[in-house]
């Protein structure tokens, strides 16, 4: 009994290791950015000196994230679509950012409820 019951254990934790992180609802602060350039260019892919680029970038439908202090969230869902329509006011700004925050190999993401430019 004792044997059935250690290896049900096991498989329960073995699939919990499995399972994607689960997705939350949270607020981020931060610029909205093009990933690629954010990424590769460092500070100089970022800021007001970068915002025609990163313009450009949205425009053409590349992965635009919003980059906090410590990360950046890729931008998916509503706000992403058609060619990232609905950022294109806050590209280079900084904003406060609601929705859906999860992680899928390493990489963050939010699915935007709500987005405002920061004071």
């Amino acid at each position: 009994m004792r044997t059935v019951i250690s290896l049900l254990a096991a498989a329960a934790f073995v699939a919990s290791l499995a399972m994607p992180a689960r997705a939350a609802d949270m607020t981020v602060k931060g610029e909205v950015v093009d990933i690629a350039c954010a990424t590769s260019k460092k500070d100089a892919g970022r800021g007001a000196a970068h915002a025609a680029c990163a313009m450009a970038c949205a425009k053409k439908g590349q992965p635009v994230g919003i980059m906090t202090a410590d990360a950046i969230y890729t931008v998916t869902g509503d706000y992403a679509a058609k060619r990232n329509a609905k950022l294109l006011d806050f590209v280079a700004k900084t904003v406060i950012a609601t929705g859906v925050v999860s992680e899928k190999d390493g990489i963050k993401q939010i699915n935007i409820k709500s987005i405002r430019l920061a004071n």
